[in-house]
């Protein structure tokens, strides 16, 4: 007896229909979700309405890569594994932590790079004008810095920056703070290029209506974008955006916002969790003792040299190889320079980052302490947060920089720079209005936190150095020497002040910063993405120099983003 019924064909056009229902109901279904990203799903009011109102960027979909950057997948890793320890210094104990995703320069700035940078000052605050030749004059590195007093290097130091041979190496000679500088300047430059070819500022005009008192600033746009370009209304309204218009015929959206999404990312040092991260070259979860800490260099393997048959034995960085031999025997076993190398000149690592092992070492963001304070927070960890806001005017209008308000700052080496330009918002510490009864910072400076401060420090006296008002502040974390610098108001000459007390402990304060990476003039030692070493914010040398990170919004990733989708 067969328990198949025979097949009724009403039935079959009855699920035919159904079947056909559903498809068009799906396909409604679809047609309203995609156009539902114009209507606020909370209220039901549209969203980029033709006559007015909240103007949202709805079609935004991805983070744009910056210019010269490399995508850097954010996860987890251990942080200060170094792999040779022999003094046992425990100057960067092994810790887990967590980065999130962020964009970091293939290769280091380049002198080109940076001559661009130079030429633009050069331009827009001409160097012969006594209003502004400190500016360009504060922005230049320090070319002396390949001088040894029992070398002979004076090629470096008359043709390295400049000459066209050395064109795409390493710029070198720059302290952290110009670095930081060399970042804002970058991240202005390209938040003007978006918005002139988005159509909100006239095109070129970076070229043609640039001067001291015409300057675009990012934050400034944002903030108060009638005094961008000095007001320069030409500029302003120049772009095509100008000539939209509402049912009334009034210009509409005539400054872009943050909501556009066109205005990018800045950029900025890398943290020093995101720089060892990236160095790493973690892109997969390949083995567990990749992932627990056991990946020595920026490439796999224990060892500096090349274990492939198409290139086997060939250096994969440049380092010291040893006493007095900076590059190897010529025509053999070299590495391929003698100071720095052009970059991007050996393999990348498999974030396609080149030379996070040796060439020059390299700035990062964080104020050094010989701890890293895990316990406190294990996500996006950096030291050195110095929460500034916007000044105001007395109208409650934000402050911008005019050329008379310039503020210089003298270093601790007598250099003289500009603390801000015109054009820029000027910038205050919070205060207790801004961090009353919050739990996540209470003060502006956070540098010391928890490593420095007077709840992390022991105190074993306090006493005056005779003839000194200086606190001698004996038995502190971090007592390190207090020098002064200063510029006698009479005659522009400098007051130099050496701090000679036999008291001091330490060279570690707020002002040293820390580098990593390894260079040229250093061993295979140091070239471990875990060391980490500390120098003076404000000063230079010839085997240091940066990159610049961006960080990344929206998706951890762009498959992280379609698995959602």
């Amino acid at each position: 007896m067969s328990l198949l019924k025979p097949i009724d064909m009403k039935n079959v056009s009855n699920l035919k229909f159904l079947i056909a229902f559903a498809l068009c109901a799906s396909i409604v279904s679809c047609k309203r979700s995609s156009n539902s990203s114009n209507v606020d799903s909370a209220t039901g009011w549209k969203i980029n309405d033709k006559n007015g109102g909240f103007q949202y960027n709805t079609n935004f979909k991805e983070q744009e890569t910056p210019p010269g950057t490399a995508f850097v997948e954010g996860g987890t890793f251990t942080m200060g594994k170094v792999q040779d320890d022999p003094m046992h210094d425990w100057n960067n104990t092994p810790n887990q932590q967590h980065i999130q995703s962020f964009y970091m320069d293939e290769s280091e700035v380049t002198n080109l790079n940076y001559l661009f940078y130079l030429d633009y000052l050069k331009s827009v605050y001409p160097p012969d004008d006594p209003n502004y030749s400190l500016i360009y004059k504060g922005a230049l590195p320090d070319t002396l810095v390949w001088r040894n007093r029992l070398g002979y290097n004076e090629m470096m130091t008359e043709n390295y920056l400049r000459h066209p041979g050395y064109a795409n190496y390493p710029v070198v000679g720059v302290s952290w703070i110009q670095a930081v500088e060399y970042a804002t300047w970058r991240s202005n430059r390209v938040a003007e290029m978006s918005l002139q070819e988005a159509g909100y500022i006239k095109r070129d005009a970076h070229l043609t209506d640039l001067n001291a008192e015409s300057t675009f600033d990012a934050d400034t746009y944002i903030n108060a974008p009638t005094q961008t370009y000095g007001g320069n209304s030409e500029v302003l309204e120049g772009g095509k955006r100008r000539q939209q218009t509402d049912a009334e015929g009034n210009p509409i959206n005539v400054y872009a916002n943050k909501e556009s999404g066109l205005i990018p990312v800045k950029y900025r040092l890398p943290t020093e969790a995101e720089w060892e991260y990236a160095a790493l070259g973690m892109s997969e979860l390949r083995s567990y003792n990749v992932y627990r800490g056991r990946k020595k260099y920026p490439w796999d393997g224990q060892y500096t040299r090349s274990g492939k048959r198409v290139n086997r034995g060939d250096q994969l960085a440049n380092f010291k190889q040893g006493k007095g031999d900076y590059g190897g025997i010529a025509g053999w076993s070299d590495d391929g320079a003698d100071i720095t190398a052009e970059v991007k000149s050996y393999q990348p690592n498999d974030y396609g980052l080149y030379d996070m092992a040796g060439n020059v070492a390299e700035w990062v963001a964080d104020v050094y302490r010989p701890i890293v304070d895990d316990e406190f927070n294990d996500f996006n960890y950096y030291r050195g947060n110095v929460y500034t806001k916007n000044a105001l005017n007395e109208d409650g209008t934000v402050k911008v920089v005019t050329v008379d308000e310039i503020v210089y700052d003298t270093l601790s080496n007598g250099k003289i720079i500009a603390r801000n330009l015109p054009g820029e918002i000027a910038k205050i510490p919070v205060d207790d209005q801004d961090t009353y009864l919050r739990t996540q910072f209470d003060k502006s400076d956070n540098r010391n936190f928890r490593d420095g401060d007077k709840r992390s420090s022991r105190y074993y006296r306090e006493s005056f150095d005779e003839g000194d008002d200086r606190i001698d502040q004996t038995g502190k974390m971090y007592n390190s020497p207090k020098h002064r610098v200063e510029m006698d108001s009479t005659d522009g000459k400098l007051i130099r002040e050496y701090d000679k007390s036999n008291n001091r402990t330490s060279l570690i304060n707020d002002e040293v910063r820390v580098y990593k990476g390894g260079s040229w003039r250093d061993r295979a030692y140091w070239i471990d993405p875990a060391q980490r070493r500390y120098f003076p914010q404000d000063m230079a040398t010839d085997y240091i120099g940066f990159r610049c990170a961006v960080s990344r919004v929206g998706s951890k990733s762009v498959k992280s983003q379609k698995r959602r989708n």
